[in-house]
Formats: C-alpha cells, sequence, structure tokens
C-alpha cells in the first residue's frame, strides 16, 4: 500500500477517520489537550509514588539513576511511534498501523495487546489511587478489601466522566496534569528549602544501596539492580495514548506526534528532578524502605503531616485524571477494533452515543473487568498484574519498531512533516536493541513467573478468538474498510471543519 505524496501540504499522505455513515467521534481536542492527555498518561507523580518503594527495596536509593537510561530508550522509541502518528490519524494507534501497512491479521494482535494493556492498565492504577493515596488521605489502615471496594467506584466515577463528554475528560485531565506538576514544583522547592535551612536529608543517599547493600545476588541476572528498573519502565510507558485519541484531536498530523515525543521528555526530566529530591531528602532509609507508603513517609518527614495530607490529596487527584485517560484511550480502542468487526460483540462496542459522541458500551466494558479483577484475583496479584502490566507495552512497543522496520518504504515524507530525516533507520535500530534489553529485564526475575503466565493467557486467549473470527467471519481479516483509504489534498482546518 504505498501512500503518495502532493508536495508542501502537510496533511497529505494520512489516513483520515471514516467519512459517511460509519460511527464517528468528535474533533475536540486542542495541542496541549493532546499532550495532557499522553502526559497523564504517564504520570511521573502516580509512577513516582506506587513503585519508589519497590525500587528502595531492590535496587536501594542508588537504583534512581537507572531512570536516565528509561528516559533515553523510552524516548527513541517514542520517536519512532510518532513517525506513525504523522502519517495516520485513526482512533486504535499500533492496531490501525499495524492492520492498514501490514495486513488486517497482524493489525489485530496488535490490537488486542493494546487493549489488554491498557484494560489492566485502568484497574491497577485505580486500587494504586485507592490503597496508596485515598485510604492514608482518609485516615483509613491497610486493607484489601476495602481498596478493592473503593476499586471499583473509582472505575465507575471515572467512567461515567469519560462517557459525559470529550471535552469535560479532556478538561478534567488537563487540571489534573497542572496540579501534577504543581505537586511535583511545590515538593521539590519545600525539600530543597527545608533541607538547606535544616541540613537534613543525605547526599550520599544517591550512592547508597540502602537495605539491598548485603544482597550477594545484588547485580546478578534478575537481581536486584534489574528489579530496580522496573520505576522507570513501568513509568515511562503509554505516550502513544495520544496517538489513540488522534480521531478526537485537532491538527492530529502535527499535535499528536509533538504530544508523544513531548510527554515523554517532559516526564522524563520532572521524574529524574522529583526522584533525586525526593531520594535526598531521605533521613533513615532503612525506615523509610520499609514503609508501606515511603514517599508519604518522606514528606511527613520532612514537611509534617499537614503538609502530607494537603500533597497526597493532589496525587490522589492525578491519580483519578490518569486513570480516566488510560480509561478512554482503552475505550477508543475497543471501539476501533469493533468498527472494523474485528472485536467480541462489535455492533455493541462501535456505537457512538449520539448525544456524547462517545463510545459508551466500550466504556462500559472496562468497567465489568475492572469488577471481575477485583473479585476474582487473591492476595498480591494486583502487583503480580502491574508487572504484567510492563510486559505487554514491552511486547507492543517492540512489535511496533519491528513493523515500522518493515513498512517505511510505504511511508514517504511530507514537506513540513515529522520526519526524524537521516537518523530514521539508526533511532530505529537503536529503539530495537532497546526494547529487546528491556523485556529480557522483566522476563528474567523470579517475581516474573506469574506475570510472564498472565500476559501468556491472555495471548492464548487472544489466539482462540482469532482462530473463531478465521473460521466463522473470515472477511473482517481479509480487507480494510472504506474509512482506511488514503486522503490527499485535505487541509487539517478543513478537515476539522468537515468532521465537526
Amino acid at each position: 500500500m504505498a501512500i503518495k505524496t502532493t508536495g508542501a501540504d502537510t496533511s497529505a499522505d494520512a489516513f483520515d477517520p471514516p467519512a459517511g455513515d460509519q460511527p464517528q467521534l468528535k474533533r475536540t481536542l486542542g495541542g496541549f489537550q493532546v499532550f495532557a492527555i499522553s502526559f497523564a498518561f504517564i504520570s511521573v507523580a502516580v509512577g513516582v509514588f506506587a513503585t519508589y518503594g519497590n525500587m528502595l527495596q531492590t535496587a536501594g536509593p542508588v537504583g534512581i539513576w537507572l531512570w536516565i537510561a528509561a528516559a533515553v530508550g523510552q524516548t527513541l522509541v517514542a520517536l519512532v511511534v510518532a513517525q506513525f502518528a504523522a502519517r495516520i490519524a485513526l482512533s486504535g494507534s499500533s492496531y490501525q498501523w499495524a492492520s492498514r501497512l501490514a495486513n488486517p491479521k497482524v493489525g489485530w494482535f496488535f490490537g488486542w495487546l493494546s487493549f489488554w494493556y491498557l484494560a489492566t492498565a485502568v484497574v491497577t492504577m485505580a486500587n494504586a489511587m485507592a490503597s496508596q493515596a485515598l485510604m492514608p488521605l482518609l485516615g483509613m489502615g491497610a486493607d484489601e478489601n476495602m481498596a478493592r471496594i473503593l476499586t471499583i467506584v473509582i472505575l465507575i466515577v471515572q467512567a461515567a466522566f469519560v462517557i459525559a463528554s470529550t471535552r469535560l475528560f479532556s478538561l478534567i485531565t488537563s487540571a489534573a496534569v497542572a496540579i501534577e506538576l504543581g505537586i511535583i514544583a511545590v515538593l521539590v522547592i519545600a525539600l530543597l528549602i527545608v533541607l538547606a535551612a535544616t541540613g537534613g536529608g543525605d547526599v550520599g543517599n544517591l550512592t547508597s544501596r540502602g537495605i539491598t547493600a548485603g544482597d550477594p545476588n545484588y547485580y546478578a541476572i534478575g537481581g536486584g539492580l534489574m528489579a530496580g528498573a522496573l520505576l522507570g519502565l513501568t513509568t515511562l510507558v503509554g505516550f502513544d495514548s495520544a496517538a489513540n485519541l488522534a480521531e478526537e484531536a485537532k491538527n492530529p498530523f502535527r499535535n499528536v506526534p509533538r504530544a508523544i515525543v513531548g510527554s515523554v521528555v517532559a516526564a522524563s526530566v520532572a521524574g529524574l528532578i522529583f526522584l533525586i529530591v525526593l531520594t535526598v531528602s531521605i533521613t533513615d532509609v532503612n525506615a523509610v524502605s520499609a514503609d508501606p507508603s515511603p514517599v508519604a513517609a518522606i514528606i511527613r518527614g520532612q514537611l509534617g503531616p499537614v503538609w502530607e495530607r494537603i500533597l497526597i490529596g493532589g496525587i490522589a487527584f492525578a491519580f483519578f485524571g490518569a486513570g480516566m485517560v488510560v480509561m478512554a484511550a482503552c475505550a477508543r480502542q475497543a471501539f476501533a477494533m469493533s468498527r472494523d468487526g474485528r472485536f467480541p460483540a462489535a455492533r455493541l462496542m462501535s456505537r457512538v452515543n449520539k448525544r456524547t459522541r462517545t463510545p459508551i458500551a466500550a466504556t462500559v466494558l472496562i468497567v465489568v473487568i475492572g469488577i471481575v479483577l477485583m473479585l476474582a484475583l487473591p492476595g498480591d496479584a494486583l502487583n503480580q498484574l502491574l508487572v504484567g502490566g510492563t510486559l505487554l507495552p514491552a511486547l507492543m512497543y517492540g512489535a511496533i519498531v519491528v513493523l515500522y522496520l518493515a513498512v517505511r518504504s510505504k511511508l514517504e515524507r511530507k514537506a513540513g512533516g515529522f520526519s526524524l530525516g537521516r537518523f530514521e533507520l539508526p533511532v530505529t535500530i537503536v529503539a530495537l536493541v532497546w526494547v529487546a534489553l528491556v523485556f529480557f529485564v522483566l522476563v528474567t526475575p523470579p517475581a516474573a513467573r506469574v506475570p510472564s503466565l498472565v500476559v501468556l493467557g491472555l495471548l492464548v486467549a487472544g489466539g482462540v478468538y482469532f482462530v473463531w473470527l478465521l473460521i466463522f467471519r473470515p472477511s473482517v481479516l481479509e480487507v480494510e474498510p472504506d474509512g482506511g483509504a488514503a486522503v490527499e489534498n485535505i487541509d487539517d482546518a478543513e478537515s476539522v471543519e468537515s468532521v465537526e
């Protein structure tokens, strides 16, 4: 499928959303809102708050420097993803890219991976909000059953906002991003002031192994140092969520690629500064490492309980906004596959409400999945699921990079469009090496066995449904809908007006 160029037209060579009577979304998201969605999905404060303790217990405080490697590697992957987003503006991101540039069968597996990564991420973020932020904020002790109940309530409220209006959802998301950035800024400045005034904290923490100092397997394959890399690998993901809402973005061929790359860079810089100040602020490494909520313990120790509650309240809102982003992106993934007839209950999942212009059934499906997980998963299964949720994007990003290497000759450059130029091939190859390394790091620790089995189970279930499609509905995996045709000589502004 060669895609032709038309000179200086920056929107040519791109796929546009379906026209006519097919279900359509509405373009309401501006440049900052698309960036906010991608940044909110990454959510530095949420990621650090949820995984900092694991890093202290496996790699020790010195493990924060692994963040830099994760930032560089994930930025390379984001650059490859942005190359696709600059040419195809359809809900479903990698599913659409693989389906239209390779073939529908390959695209289906991209879609299946993406959906389950997003679906499990929604639930784990809601549960993290309940157990790590909301319950401490309300003065509630650790209670697994209460955390599960609150998780379901959070999912229902998030779904209500996501369904009500894309514009409302984007406003809440933008506010959550602003508050999250404010929290990071306030924490960094306040902690630096306190450290300067009291002389508390310890710069030596930046090179300390903490409670892992005596671990003989620290540098071994699957050992503590490798396990500590989860801090960056579980946080700096989800930047492709901007592409998943491309049909609702204004000027998508420009704004979406910028949001993808810009969100990773911004999150990487903000996260590193936050981690350095947070780690220097530790006065008792052993005590903080043993605390169930180490970030809150650091804040409480340096700023007092009042500031702790204020900042945790802001973090709880950041959790909520980030979860809404993931839920919306997941719903759009199910919607995109259903619109093409390739998802269970496709006719129902592809419906877009005429008043809200949102896929209601696809959004409700995510809440149902969350309820099932809360009822079925025993004990520490959610922690295992979190690691599994890191394996899924690693598989997906690796597949995206391989896809780009395979189809790059079909994507001719546009004058003025996003392009890596002569660095395109080197960046893509290094990104592929990075993703292979990430996958190795994730599957080698002994604790990764259960998450690996969970991911394998999802792949097997997908394979069974794929075979069902091949036998009973082979036509949906043979050709693309008319909405996938290339659109030439359409100005972005005109495209926005025609859709709206």
